[in-house]
């Protein structure tokens, strides 16, 4: 799996003109999944997140995770992050995981986020063609891939 973090100030997400997730501070994480990607992924992946430093503490040092802030998430299902630009100017998107294997990964994803923040989690809509806004804090945007763990 592999994740942008962004820390917003605030976000949305809106499909065919209807708004369908929106937060004021927090996190929207952009998250891709490829097909050998694992439940043990799912539990690093959340764990991480929930417990990145990346808020300003009362003296303005990144000291305070997600939980510390008591602040909220959107997850956006994004195959494009796993996009290969090496060969001509066309991406190809075959490591991304096709539907059958990520919807239920995704779905793992955003129940298990959801137990360790202690709250709910906003969503987009798994394969939908998305409009996502946002104003990043900071800014602060940090990437995560699950292959590179050790």
């Amino acid at each position: 799996m592999k994740a942008v973090i962004q820390r917003v100030s605030q976000a949305s997400v809106t499909i065919n003109g209807k708004k369908v997730a929106a937060i004021k501070s927090g996190l929207l994480v952009l998250l891709g999944i490829v097909s050998d990607d694992a439940t043990d992924d799912i539990s690093w992946l959340s764990n991480k997140m929930v417990n990145m430093r990346i808020f300003p503490d009362a003296e303005g040092v990144m000291n305070n995770s997600i939980s510390d802030n008591h602040g909220d998430i959107i997850v956006v299902s994004q195959f494009t992050l796993h996009a290969n630009t090496k060969k001509g100017n066309r991406p190809s998107y075959i490591k991304a995981a096709k539907p059958d294997v990520a919807i239920p990964l995704y779905q793992s994803f955003i129940k298990q986020l959801e137990s360790d923040l202690g709250k709910p989690i906003q969503t987009g809509e798994f394969g939908a063609d998305m409009e996502v806004a946002l104003i990043n804090d900071g800014p602060v945007t940090i990437i995560i891939d699950t292959k590179n763990k050790d």
